[in-house]
């Protein structure tokens, strides 16, 4: 942008009343959406931001393994923490006679995967009557302080592991140091999913080898917004609150 242009913006920005509404939103050129990289909300407004991530692999024969992860930021939060639940569903004694099967499929390529950034969502198939969803939410609402939260699972130790199996595969979440991963191993060669946060991306990475299998990998982001702007002297407390974001790496 040119100095006399930035210099006109400062300007109307400082004659701006400290209540002011927000500008009515319009839509950007793809010229100027390629130039941003990020921008804030206004200082304080943020009073609670949480991330809640799911991962489960249901066989053939109705078994399911999986895990939710949470993690909740508000004002009150002394460090970051991630709490995992592991899903452990028995089937439903009917196996169907593909399902109970070896997979036989074969999936070539893709190392290029795991050097994408931003958000990256891959489903790739080499069986029969499959299903596989990803997906991220992001819900922004408003409210005058940060709702009540009670935090469920077992904690995830920065470097940590935790497993879970059953008659449908093995499941693991890592705290990695940059962030968390969710890794599905189905048994019978059926596939494998991956779910990861970390260095600022998101990858939701499903490979079907079997068939009869059903796959979800869902992120969500909740973020909470103060609807009354706090007064100057309060900004520097509201952001302190999501400093420990940065030793998790996002």
């Amino acid at each position: 942008m040119k100095t006399p242009i930035w210099l006109a913006v400062v300007c109307l920005a400082a004659s701006l009343p400290t209540q002011a509404q927000t500008f009515k939103p319009i839509e950007l050129k793809d010229q100027e959406l390629a130039t941003l990289r990020g921008r804030y909300v206004m200082p304080g407004r943020i009073i609670s931001f949480g991330i809640s991530m799911t991962s489960t692999w249901q066989n053939a024969n109705g078994e399911v393994i999986g895990a939710t992860s949470t993690m909740q930021i508000q004002q009150s939060t002394i460090k970051p923490q991630f709490y995992v639940s592991m899903i452990d569903e028995k089937g439903n004694g009917s196996t169907r006679s593909q399902g109970a099967s070896t997979g036989t499929g074969t999936v070539t390529g893709g190392n290029g995967l795991n050097t994408t950034e931003g958000v990256t969502q891959v489903v790739r198939a080499a069986g029969d009557n499959n299903t596989a969803y990803n997906n991220v939410d992001i819900n922004v609402t408003k409210a005058n302080q940060a709702p009540t939260t009670q935090q469920q699972g077992q904690a995830l130790a920065a470097g940590s592991t935790l497993v879970g199996n059953n008659g449908a595969g093995s499941m693991s979440v890592t705290s990695t140091g940059t962030g968390v991963q969710f890794n599905i191993v189905a048994n019978n060669n059926q596939g494998n999913t991956v779910q990861r946060l970390a260095q600022g991306g998101l990858m939701q990475n499903t490979t079907l080898l079997g068939s009869s299998n059903q796959v979800r990998n869902l992120t969500s982001f909740n973020v909470v917004l103060r609807d009354n702007v706090p007064s100057a002297g309060s900004v520097s407390g509201n952001l302190d609150q999501l400093k420990g974001l940065r030793t998790l790496g996002f």
